[in-house]
């Protein structure tokens, strides 16, 4: 047995969700599992359905993009997933989607406003859109680059990864992160929930105002605050 199995494993487990949970049709998706220790992380194979994948199928790469092991393609994203894994030394799992709402404001090149509270639980702050990439990125290493794209709108924004797990690269999709491939795809569900209310929320009331300071911190802090009583000991 591959010494990767777990992560396989856990990646495999994953991507399966994302049909499940209505996150991509076809192949427009993809998830890895990385462990830090062994300096690699699983990735979904390249246009392969959901429905034929396995375990065994997943790809395992390192943190420079390189396959380790594994007889197919990576997914055409996989050197997005390298770069942040070897930025971002808190995660260990990335989800990246076309679902319908959050790649709808990704390609409007909009923030996702915290309208409501089912926003504040996840995140304190508006869903950042990244700056559409310039043309001198987009004609070298495109995938590659993605990876900067995304940690530049947030250092530039002065936002943490580890406060803001997910991300709209603008005229592109979502990509979402977590300490696990399982919480990874968590955001990413949240992020499209999310996607979805704060567009019905403006065609309900176009001068809908953001969330009050007072809420946010109410509702975030009770799940994820030291003094924070939402779920069981």
């Amino acid at each position: 047995m591959s010494k990767y199995q777990h992560i396989k494993q856990e990646a495999f487990e994953a991507n399966m969700q994302l049909p499940k949970l209505g996150l991509v049709l076809f192949t427009f998706g993809n998830v890895s599992a990385a462990d830090r220790s062994l300096g690699v992380f699983a990735i979904k194979p390249s246009g392969v359905p959901y429905q034929e994948l396995t375990p065994e199928k997943m790809v395992i790469v390192d943190f420079d993009g390189n396959t380790v092991e594994g007889d197919l393609r990576p997914s055409s994203d996989t050197k997005t997933h390298a770069v942040l894994y070897k930025n971002w030394s808190d995660i260990n799992g990335i989800v990246h989607t076309h679902s319908t709402y959050a790649t709808a404001w990704a390609q409007a090149q909009r923030d996702i406003p915290i309208y409501g509270t089912t926003h504040a639980d996840h995140l304190t702050a508006d869903v950042p859109c990244a700056a559409p990439m310039d043309d001198e990125m987009i004609q070298g290493d495109y995938e590659y680059q993605t990876g900067y794209q995304i940690i530049n709108c947030l250092n530039e924004r002065g936002l943490s990864y580890t406060d803001i797990e997910m991300i709209l690269v603008g005229n592109h999709a979502p990509f979402t992160w977590g300490k696990t491939a399982a919480k990874a795809v968590y955001n990413s569900a949240v992020l499209e929930s999310v996607a979805q209310m704060s567009h019905l929320t403006e065609q309900i009331n176009p001068d809908v105002q953001r969330l009050k300071s007072s809420l946010i911190k109410k509702h975030f802090e009770r799940k994820h605050g030291p003094l924070s009583y939402y779920g069981q000991n």
